[in-house]
């Protein structure tokens, strides 16, 4: 197996750095994409008459969908390969036609047997700031 590619550079990395932001529009497209790539086929997602007749203002994005956004601006960041754990909560339903913006922030560095890792908080916000999603993570660094 080769050797993942890092990106980070330990020593170029501090406390309360930031990553780059990822922006992405939640649209209803999105949503049956990943049904259909997932198998998540709950009517929740992609049925408008089923979201409505179950009390729901309209269909919602799937949790693992906003994870996998959260996950990507991750992975931009510290290098496919390098992530070595991800733990999320999810706090708020998404909805089509919401922006969702990406925040990775690094709380910690350390040394392990391993090598060089770096802590990282995140969270998934839509435009008016409401929390999505919010979790934690450990990167390896060069």
């Amino acid at each position: 197996m080769a050797k993942p590619i890092a990106k980070l550079r330990y020593d170029d990395i501090s406390e309360g750095d930031e990553a780059p932001v990822l922006h992405h529009e939640l649209t209803r497209t999105d949503l049956v994409v990943y049904a259909g790539a997932s198998g998540d086929m709950n009517p929740m997602h992609t049925d408008e008459v089923a979201a409505k007749a179950a009390g729901l203002p309209s269909v919602f994005g799937h949790g693992m969908l906003s994870m996998g956004i959260l996950g990507r601006a991750l992975t931009d960041w510290a290098g496919v390969g390098n992530l070595k754990a991800f733990r999320t909560r999810f706090t708020k339903q998404t909805w089509p036609g919401e922006t969702l913006t990406t925040r990775i922030v690094v709380t910690g560095k350390g040394q392990v047997e391993e090598g060089k890792r770096v802590s990282v908080d995140l969270t998934l916000s839509n435009q008016d700031g409401e929390v999505k999603l919010d979790g934690s993570a450990i990167v390896a660094a060069a």
